[in-house]
């Protein structure tokens, strides 16, 4: 963990701005166990234990404010992605546990989930929700969270729609769409967008809508306000879909 998920510092910042972060060896945990029933346990201590997965040597859990266990990493689970992907799986299951959606807790979502800035809808799979943070950038810079929506297998157009909802924490989210041939610049005011949905508060909700004639891949640009803390982080949640 220290050496992967939790030496990235965009986890770190994230952690630090939306978690009350400690730790608890399994030793204790197993001596708590053996020495009294899970009833007699305090509420949080029965949560601990009870979300201890058997035989896996560091778990990370995420805890509500009730004691209800919201999310679930072991960390042998995490250990099968590679190196770059294991800090990106990290810092998904804290934005997914966030949102609600209990992850590594064995209930299925029956939306689907995407965990790549790379995706493709089409007629079969014509909607997909991702869940991303993005942060707040230097002046007069950008700092761009991108999300690659690949549309071609609708080959007579069709409407695009992204619901975005931004997160909790301070940072405003602006978004921006794209098509594939406008690369994102990191310098400046946005330019040359097909629709935009900018200024969504925190807490708050936005809809980006385009309607295009043929299939194309899209870019989604997701960018915290200029005001505020530089590298502050917020999550957003969108549902993209085509009609």
């Amino acid at each position: 963990m220290r050496a992967v998920a939790l030496s990235d510092d965009g986890n770190i910042k994230f952690l630090n701005e939306n978690f009350v972060n400690t730790w608890v060896l399994n030793i204790d945990m197993k001596r708590l166990r053996d020495a009294k029933s899970i009833d007699e346990m305090p509420p949080l201590t029965q949560t601990i234990v009870g979300a201890w997965k058997r035989l896996s040597p560091v778990d990370s859990l995420v805890i509500s404010p009730t004691l209800e266990l919201m999310g679930r990493q072991p960390i042998n689970e995490l250990s099968r992605h590679n190196r770059h992907k294991r800090a990106e799986h990290y810092r998904l299951f804290l934005i997914e546990s966030l949102a609600g959606k209990r992850p590594g807790l064995g209930e299925k979502d029956p939306i689907r989930l995407a965990s790549s800035r790379n995706i493709s809808l089409n007629p079969m799979q014509p909607s997909i929700e991702i869940l991303d943070t993005f942060q707040i950038p230097e002046a007069g810079s950008q700092d761009y969270t991108v999300v690659e929506i690949d549309a071609t297998a609708f080959e007579d157009g069709g409407t695009l729609i992204i619901d975005i909802q931004v997160g909790r924490t301070a940072p405003v989210g602006s978004f921006d769409l794209l098509d594939d041939n406008n690369k994102s610049s990191t310098e400046g005011m946005p330019e040359s967008a097909l629709a935009h949905a900018w200024g969504i508060q925190p807490g708050e909700t936005g809809t980006i809508i385009y309607r295009f004639d043929k299939g194309q891949v899209f870019r989604l640009r997701a960018t915290g306000g200029w005001v505020g803390e530089k590298g502050s982080i917020n999550a957003f949640r969108a549902r993209i879909s085509i009609r």
